[in-house]
């Protein structure tokens, strides 16, 4: 970062990428055009891109890890095979299961797919080979013969022919027309790994464990030859006339071949080593170690695939890795394979991290190995392996040196220190001393000729590097300045100042120690925190150290008394590791919560919580230019973090413009009284107010229903979801509800039932409305029987219209002597709801009575006043009913 730069306080951090576990080391298929891998990760199918390792998908849904898949050969189905012996086909578009049956009596091993895509051939530990129709489902061929468990089978590319090996060390030739096994080849003396078949269906080559590959005529099913290969193999592969391999093969060992179409093959096995063999005396060609000088000779090769176009080979190992080959001439003309891509399936747990490369565009990483793997940032692929340790390692650390080189120091539980040269990928210098289990280590800021270790022997050594040749390959035995005895217990961290005169360690004793360089003479002692000290940095501009604790805390001391300046609490568990970010005044920490927290010291605030991992988080790799983030830790996982301050804030600047634009154009609206277009604007902003408000408008218009339908026609799931959050939320207030009833009953009207039920959480929200709803009809039901009293006695007093009663009498008067009967009857119904009213107000007026005497501190007048009151209007009221 540029020092005359403005300072600007980070607030988000984004994790853009992530580089996790998608292969366990079980089955996997490529697809036809070599774009992406479909691997086997524990319980779960992952669909990974083939150039950067990013999973693109996972097929899930049950609870066993599968035992064999394969792809159809036009990529759109996948063939799985499980523990419950259930085969199933799933649809990669939509990845979901279209169809499933069960398949043999015990777990299916292999499976191939015909080139039509019609017909699957699968092979299990029942000793069964069975062949299904992939779209009806159902078993057209089922073979007997195999005296043991099924490990191969492969489709005749030509002819209904179908080719299977077993553990039973025999190739059987089973005839798809007739159903009958019409050979049996028998010379192999142990299980059979692999076949392959060549292009014009002639030939024939199977491998197996017993060190050998045998070819045979497919014409008459003879025996042709044995090619001796000298380890186990895995995998064999003719290479066609086609492939990429075939234009570098064309001339073996310098002088043409006897044949005019010689055979070549390749071979993949225990020794992980790629090898190409003639059929032609029965010799091996070529010869390609696998990553050479590596450390990776000796993990061995699980399977080999020829990738389409010019892709060249992939191949899988042992240690969960899937490595790219491609064919190349070298300047000598000779033919060689180079390794350009290698993508990790499983990097185990991560221990610590460090970026690498002028543009920290490559992160070394430190996992339950004895290997440090630096994979480039952009493709995810492994660059190369840093071995040389024969344990663990543990920390790492990396700086440009005074020469310019890019130096990583690395200490490992083999109690030594290795130090390598980036560029030549190899140790220049090993560090031998330790008693015990190196846990830390540091380069020299300002020097950089030096570093320093720290291990669980309780000692703190000085290492300097100034007499390593630049030019040698030789490793030399670095040589420790001074030594001390620092802690009491193991060292955790270690930290030097950025002016190269100061260390600070910390350890599981609960302190941290600040010593002076070159030789270690104690400064100051800090105490404060409960728990071991997990991590320590200097800060780059002010005279301070941040230390981090199992304590949960985060503190600040300062160098000069050692005096605790600031503490930081919110982490649930161990703060694992802590560091500064912009120039000092921020910091970034992780813990064991799997929490990563961005702080700003000033306030003592926690900016930003970050929940990415599943597990412990022991990594944190802090880039010094971009101040990009990397985290890693007990989930295998490497997240990689970008500051995304100054997006979020143009972001929210446009949304607010935005706002403010829809939010004219909803004035706009209202002043041209278009209500559905209001309607629809408030609905956007989430303005549920002013949308109670438009509703309530249209309420009181005579064409309400019209225009709340025209505004809510257009509303989608995820629309209507909210207005019903909304109308919930309405209901729930007397005031409002009235309002809510209508909206409501306008949604069941324009929606159909099944529409609704689509709804995500419709069902929530209708137990939200329901009780409500209930209680404002039964309130209103009351008050309108209540007004049923009223309307009769005043229409009986002729109060509503007494004119109106008159000249409606007078115009019936000519049917008055047909109606008398009924008066009569409707007199005496009268004249008995009369007794029932007067029943009822003596009651009143008699229950009035025995309250006013109970009012003793009241007036004897007063509550003659009040008698008489209801004397009067009980008087009055049967004059006013006499007369009616």
């Amino acid at each position: 970062m540029d020092a005359l730069s403005p300072l600007v306080l980070k607030r988000s951090y984004r994790c853009v990428s992530s580089l996790q576990q998608f292969y366990d080391g079980g089955s996997f298929a490529v697809s036809f055009d070599g774009s992406f891998l479909v691997c086997s990760c524990g319980d779960e199918i992952k669909l990974v891109n083939s150039s950067d390792a990013s999973v693109l998908g996972s097929l899930g849904g049950f609870s066993e890890s599968s035992t064999s898949f394969t792809l159809s050969p036009d990529d759109r189905f996948l063939f799985t095979a499980a523990d419950s012996r259930q085969i199933r086909v799933w649809e990669l578009s939509s990845r979901k299961c279209i169809r499933s049956w069960k398949g043999h009596d015990g777990p299916v091993k292999i499976m191939a797919c015909h080139s039509s895509g019609g017909l699957l051939a699968t092979g299990g530990a029942d000793r069964m080979v069975c062949v299904w129709d992939v779209h009806g489902g159902f078993c057209t061929h089922f073979f007997k013969g195999h005296r043991g468990i099924v490990t191969c089978i492969k489709f005749h590319p030509n002819q209904l022919l179908l080719f299977s090996g077993g553990d039973d060390a025999t190739v059987r030739v089973w005839n798809l027309q007739s159903k009958k096994c019409v050979a049996v080849l028998e010379k192999h003396f142990s299980p059979v790994t692999s076949l392959a078949i060549s292009d014009d269906g002639s030939i024939l080559l199977s491998a197996g464990r017993d060190k050998v590959v045998n070819r045979w005529d497919l014409q008459d099913y003879s025996f042709k030859m044995t090619i001796p290969t000298y380890e186990m193999v895995e995998t064999v592969c003719i290479i066609q006339s086609g492939d990429v391999f075939s234009p570098f093969l064309e001339v073996n060992n310098g002088k043409n071949t006897s044949s005019s179409d010689p055979v070549h093959f390749l071979t993949v096995g225990e020794r992980g080593i790629v090898r190409i063999w003639s059929c032609e005396g029965a010799i091996c060609i070529y010869e390609q170690p696998l990553s050479s000088g590596e450390g990776d000779s000796g993990r061995g090769f699980l399977s080999a695939v020829f990738l389409p176009s010019d892709l060249g080979l992939l191949c899988a190992t042992a240690d969960q890795q899937f490595l790219f080959f491609s064919p190349t001439k070298s300047a000598q003309g000779t033919f060689q394979l180079h390794l350009y891509r290698r993508l990790v399936g499983y990097n185990e747990e991560i221990l610590d991290m460090r970026f690498l490369g002028d543009d920290e565009q490559y992160l070394a990483v430190a996992t339950n190995l004895e290997q440090v793997r630096v994979y480039e940032v952009a493709s995810m692929s492994c660059a190369y392996v840093l071995a040389g340790h024969t344990e663990i390692v543990v920390c790492i650390d990396t700086c440009i040196s005074s020469t310019g080189k890019t130096m990583v120091v690395t200490g490992s539980k083999d109690n030594s220190v290795r130090l390598w040269d980036v560029e030549r990928k190899q140790c220049v210098g090993i560090g031998k001393g330790h008693m015990g289990a190196v846990g830390a280590v540091a380069f020299s800021k300002k020097l950089k000729n030096f570093f320093i270790s720290g291990s669980s022997d309780r000692t703190i050594k000085v290492w300097t590097f100034d007499g390593i040749s630049e030019n040698s390959d030789l490793e030399i035995a670095l040589k420790s300045k001074s030594v001390i005895a620092a802690h009491d217990k193991d060292i955790n961290s270690l930290a030097v100042s950025p002016n190269d005169t100061l260390v600070c360690s910390g350890s599981e004793d609960h302190t941290a120690c600040i010593w002076r360089l070159p030789g270690l003479t104690f400064v100051a002692v800090l105490k404060g925190h409960k728990r071991g000290i997990w991590s320590v940095e200097f800060s780059p501009v002010d005279q301070c150290v941040l230390t981090s604790s199992g304590d949960r805390t985060i503190k600040i001391w300062a160098v000069s008394d050692g005096s605790c300046l600031k503490t930081f609490e919110g982490h649930t568990s161990s703060v694992l590791r802590a560091s500064f970010l912009s120039r000092g005044t921020q910091i970034v920490s992780c813990g064991g919560d799997g929490l990563v927290k961005l702080w700003t010291i000033k306030s003592n605030e926690c900016v930003a919580t970050y929940d990415q991992h599943e597990g412990k988080i022991w990594a944190l790799a802090v880039g010094k230019k971009t101040e990009k983030l990397a985290t890693g830790g007990t989930d295998a996982v490497i997240n990689f973090w970008h500051d995304y301050t100054a997006v979020d804030k143009q972001e929210a600047f446009l949304k607010e413009e935005e706002t403010i634009l829809r939010g004219q154009e909803l004035e706009n609206a209202l002043s041209d009284s278009d209500y559905a277009r209001a309607i629809q604007l408030a609905f956007e902003l989430r303005r549920p107010q002013k949308l109670f408000d438009l509703f309530s408008h249209l309420c009181r218009r005579k064409d309400s229903e019209d225009s709340i339908r025209r505004a809510l026609s257009g509303f989608g799931k995820e629309e209507i979801c909210v207005l019903l959050e909304f109308v919930r939320e309405w209901n729930t207030k007397p005031k409002l509800c009235h309002v809510a009833q209508v909206v409501l009953n306008q949604i069941f009207r324009i929606f159909p039932p099944t529409e609704i039920m689509e709804v995500k959480g419709v069902s929530e929200l209708l137990e939200g409305l329901i009780p409500y709803s209930q209680r404002h009809f039964s309130r209103i039901d009351r008050l309108v029987r209540s007004t049923f009293l009223l309307d009769y006695i005043l229409t009986r007093m002729s109060v509503l219209d007494p004119e109106a009663t008159i000249m409606a009498s007078n115009d019936d008067q000519q049917n008055l002597p047909l109606e008398n009967e009924k008066l009569d009857q409707h007199d005496d119904q009268l004249g008995s709801e009369l007794c029932e009213s007067d029943a009822r107000v003596d009651s009143l007026i008699h229950t009035q009575e025995e309250i006013a005497v109970s009012k003793k501190r009241k007036s004897s007048k007063s509550k003659k006043g009040s008698v008489k009151k209801g004397k009067f209007s009980l008087s009055k009221c049967k004059e006013a009913a006499q007369v009616s």
